[in-house]
Formats: structure tokens, C-alpha cells, sequence
């Protein structure tokens, strides 16, 4: 519907109420606010909930791989290198770094940890930054070096928790241990800390350390031929379903092919429940806002019944006494919404640029509340919050249209 400029001028003649109106102004007023507080808190909830799904993926992606093959019965994989090429030569294919886990009990002068070790193997230099997290103190210039005390890189946390620091030497015992003629043994190997990592995430900050795989294979007592997983990397980290099952067809039965979406889906499903019902909830608040509009228009036909009646005498149609009125609700819920607009950003950008709500990270993995603005997001809600507010224009304003002019004249 296309509205002219004296339906505009109208609409908003009646938005300006004067003395004799002042009930009418503060309900506009309420009107005003409860959109623009439904539209700055929904912002405000799907930011949060956006900030979350990319902290966690980022953070995720940059400590673990996109796709996992390893074998279906227990044990590691025995002579995997002919496989490993084999994959590598597929073009989705980043990279593939054959990895040795296990656990182990980590001593240090101050305290004894268990942890993760992973030993991971690095072919060129040039791979440190997309295998490792931050490295925050240190340099991995001699990861690969064959020095007489082999070299790990510990989590941030883990560091501050053992008390050491780089180039200290720390002892890692084997949980398994070996036969001896005394009798199964601890396996125990002294370590020297090249540097630290920081992932941003706890549970890898806290309980991770990462070393070459020819001295996990050692720890561990495994052959060279030996690994536990074969991790990929992929250009397109969404194709990883895809990925997997081109995976599954060369490395056959024996094997299981995990990623790192199904590795996390709980998580993520659990943020897009989160954020379908926050949508919901806060859109209810503007629909009660809408219902003030609702409210306003219907005292403005009650107050305005003079001036309409003299618009229908003058010639005015039903469709501009509804212009009329459609348009004052549409001002109050544009004004409503580019005001929510602007306070849910500025309120964004403060809460993610000052990390304002912090958090456990043993708890939630991560130390503070993040927030992102998807500019998506932001049309969506301002579509959302008009649409409705025209949608409660709708009843007051036929209700105008069929107002009788005679009738309305008779009582002034």
C-alpha cells in the first residue's frame, strides 16, 4: 500500500497529541520503549548465542582436526604411512598428521598431574601455525630436532600448574607401565619444555601436552610404524560429512571415520536450541509491545473521531482514514526499532570489547562471555519487530476506517 503525503502529514499530526491528549503521549511513549526494549534484547540474545557457536568452533578447530581416522579394534595402527599417502592425495585434503595418544602422570618440583599426551608428527616448519594453538612463550624452531632430552609444549594452565617454565625439564610416567623381572614397572622419561600454547579453551589449557610423535612412539612403547589416529585437515571445514565418506571408501572396513561435528554435535545443538528458544521467548516481548499499539490507536480513534468524520466529509476515502492510522503505527514501531537497533549494538560491541560478564573456565571452557552481531540477525529482528508492529496496526485502523461521520459530528 502506498501511503501520500497527506496521509503521512495526518499520521503524524495525531502522533503529536497535545495538552487536552496527554494520556494518549505516554502511551505512545510506552509503545516506543516496549518495542525497543524487545528488539535491544533480542539482539543482545542472538549475539550471545552467535558469539558463543563461533568462540567454541574457532577455539575448537584450532586445537583438534576436521576429520579423525582411526582403527575399529583396539591397539594403534600398524604401518600406516602407505594409507597416510594415499589420503594425503585427495585434493579436499589440507593436511594429514599422523598422532600418537595416551595418558600419563606429569611430576614437577611443586605437584603431580595426570594428563594428555599427543605426539604429533611435523613435516615442514611452515605447519606449526595449523597444527598448533598460540603459542604464547617459547619458540618451536626445534620441535623436530633430535636432542638427547626430547621436547614438549605444554597448555598454558598445565604450565602454571606444575610451576614450570620453558626450558625446565619435567618427568612423564606412563600409566601402563612395562614388565621387568621385577615385576610391571612405571615407564618414567624426563621432557624439556620448548614452549607454551594457549588454546583459549580449558580442558586443552589444562590437560594437554604435545610432543613429537617419534618421542610419544618411544614413551609409549610403539613401533615407528605405529600411530594412533591419522588427523585431517580440509580446506572447507563444512565438507568434513563429505570428507569422511570419501575417507571411508579408501581405508575400507577396519577403520572408523569420525568428525569434528560429530564429535561436538551436542554442543552445538544445544546452542541452536538455546537460541530457537530465546527467539521465541523475546519475541513475545514484542508482541505484548504491540498490543500498546494496539491499545494507542484505538484511544486515537476514540479521540480523533471529530477530525476523522471531517477528512470522510471533505472527500477523504476508507483507505486514507486506514493510511492514516497504519502509518502512526508503523512510525512507532520504526522509531521502536531503530532505537532497539542501536542500543543492542552499541551494547554488543561493549560487552565483547570489555569481556564484561566473565566466566568459570573450568566450567565453560572459555573465561568470559562472547559476543558477535550478525548483521543477518539484525534484519531479521528489525523485519520482525516492524512486521508485527504493522500487523497490530490492522484492527484500530478498520475500526477509523467505518467510524460514521454523521454519528461522530452529532456529539461535537
Amino acid at each position: 500500500m502506498l501511503f501520500t503525503k497527506f496521509e503521512l502529514f495526518v499520521a503524524l499530526r495525531y502522533l503529536r497529541a497535545g495538552r487536552k491528549q496527554a494520556v494518549i503521549s505516554v502511551v505512545t511513549l510506552i509503545s516506543v520503549v516496549g518495542v525497543a526494549a524487545g528488539v535491544t534484547t533480542l539482539n543482545i540474545a542472538l549475539a550471545m548465542n552467535a558469539g558463543f557457536r563461533a568462540e567454541f568452533q574457532n577455539r575448537i578447530l584450532g586445537a583438534t582436526s576436521h576429520v579423525n581416522v582411526l582403527k575399529a579394534s583396539a591397539g594403534p595402527m600398524s604401518e600406516y604411512q602407505p594409507l597416510a599417502e594415499q589420503i594425503r592425495e585427495m585434493p579436499e585434503v589440507l593436511a594429514l598428521i599422523p598422532t600418537v595418544y595416551g595418558q600419563a602422570l606429569l611430576v614437577s618440583d611443586v605437584r603431580e598431574q595426570p594428563v594428555m599426551l599427543k605426539g604429533i608428527e611435523v613435516r615442514e616448519t611452515d605447519q606449526f601455525s595449523d597444527l598448533f594453538p598460540t603459542i604464547v612463550d617459547g619458540s618451536l624452531d626445534s620441535f623436530n630436532e633430535g636432542d638427547s632430552i626430547p621436547t614438549v609444549v605444554l597448555g598454558k594452565d598445565l604450565a602454571q600448574s606444575l610451576g614450570v617454565a620453558v626450558g625446565e625439564n619435567i618427568r612423564a610416567m606412563g600409566l601402563q607401565g612395562e614388565l621387568s623381572p621385577l615385576g610391571r614397572m612405571p615407564r618414567i622419561k624426563t621432557f624439556r619444555v620448548l614452549a607454551i600454547f594457549a588454546s583459549g579453551l580449558w580442558e586443552y589449557d589444562a590437560n594437554w601436552l604435545l610432543c613429537s610423535i617419534e618421542a610419544a612412539q618411544s614413551f609409549f612403547g610403539l613401533s615407528p610404524n605405529q600411530a594412533s589416529t591419522l588427523e585431517l585437515r580440509i580446506h572447507d571445514i563444512d565438507e568434513a560429512p563429505s570428507v569422511a565418506t570419501q575417507v571411508k571408501s579408501i581405508v575400507g572396513s577396519g577403520y572408523l571415520i569420525s568428525t569434528w561435528i560429530e564429535l561436538n554435535r551436542p554442543l552445538f545443538s544445544a546452542l541452536e536450541l538455546e537460541r530457537r528458544v530465546q527467539g521465541l521467548a523475546i519475541g513475545l516481548i514484542i508482541l505484548v509491545a504491540s498490543l500498546n499499539i494496539v491499545g494507542t490507536l484505538t484511544l486515537m480513534v476514540v479521540e480523533k473521531s471529530r477530525g476523522i468524520a471531517i477528512i470522510t466529509a471533505m472527500g477523504g476515502t476508507t483507505r486514507t482514514i486506514m493510511a492514516v492510522f497504519m502509518l502512526q503505527g508503523l512510525a512507532i514501531g520504526l522509531v521502536g526499532t531503530i532505537l532497539g537497533d542501536l542500543l543492542g549494538s552499541g551494547a554488543v560491541w561493549y560487552f565483547d570489547t570489555f569481556q564484561v560478564f566473565r566466566l568459570e573456565a573450568q566450567v565453560y571452557a572459555i573465561p568470559y562471555v562472547p559476543f558477535e552481531l550478525n548483521p543477518v540477525n539484525l534484519i531479521l529482528v528489525s523485519g520482525m519487530a516492524i512486521l508485527i508492529t504493522f500487523l497490530a496496526t490492522l484492527y484500530p485502523a478498520r475500526v477509523a476506517s467505518r467510524l460514521d461521520p454523521i454519528e461522530a459530528l452529532r456529539y461535537e
